[in-house]
């Protein structure tokens, strides 16, 4: 599904030249969970943004499900992250005017869907993550962990092949953070492909195979033989 080879990432700011990326050579396949770990500066953020199409490498291939979109254009690269991939942002990046089915609905926009079939596929969206009865509240009337959900849902309502997931329960408490994290784990045993990004240790442990880096490169890439599971942890915690 992805294959990256040896792609590099050079920023030019003012005088300066930042090499995010060094060269970084990775295989991820259809339904893996992987987590991106790595202190700031690490180059995790711009290798998910450039596996999320939100960047390009400045040298190296990158080929997703077949396709190399290592030098595709603007426009193009835009049709590619609203067909094949949902994002899930730390800060949710809701539109706070609109509601819940109206957020959830925005990708559909653009994929060409009229309004009322926008409306049923959104609906069912957000009934996944267990959000039918709050689809008319605009986001400061939901908790974190709602708004964070409803972020799920728009992700998920173009069935993407992968999720990116960035922080995703960076801004949220302990038990929202467990409730999280267990709808990712359902995700995942529905055979979604789950990419995140964090620095937390114990969220990463949740993924089935972590791949650390440093100074723009692969530090390790192994598989978690402990991987933890939400619904243990939420037990836990209501003991």
């Amino acid at each position: 599904m992805i294959k990256t080879t040896e792609i590099s990432k050079i920023y030019q700011m003012g005088n300066q030249t930042v090499k995010a990326l060094k060269s970084i050579s990775i295989e991820i396949d259809k339904g893996e969970y992987v987590a991106f770990m790595g202190p700031s500066g690490s180059g995790k953020s711009t290798l998910m943004n450039i596996i999320g199409c939100l960047d390009t490498p400045t040298g190296g291939t990158y080929i997703l499900n077949d396709n190399d979109v290592s030098d595709l254009t603007e426009n193009e690269l835009a049709v590619i992250r609203n067909k094949e991939i949902g994002f899930v942002f730390q800060t949710f990046n809701l539109l706070p005017r609109a509601s819940a089915l109206e957020n959830v609905a925005l990708p559909l926009i653009y994929a060409g869907y009229g309004k009322s079939e926008r409306e049923e596929i959104a609906m069912n969206a957000l009934s996944n993550v267990g959000l039918s009865d709050r689809y008319d509240h605009k986001p400061n009337e939901l908790s974190g962990g709602q708004r964070q959900r409803v972020a799920i849902a728009r992700a998920l309502v173009n069935n993407p092949s992968i999720i990116l997931a960035d922080e995703p329960t960076g801004n949220l408490d302990t038990k929202t953070s467990y409730d999280i994290m267990e709808l990712f784990q359902q995700l995942h045993d529905a055979g979604n492909t789950i990419i995140m990004v964090t620095h937390e240790d114990d969220i990463a442990h949740y993924a089935h195979r972590i791949i650390r880096l440093r100074d723009g490169l692969v530090e390790t890439d192994e598989i978690n033989n402990n991987v933890t599971r939400a619904d243990e942890q939420k037990a836990a915690l209501s003991e």
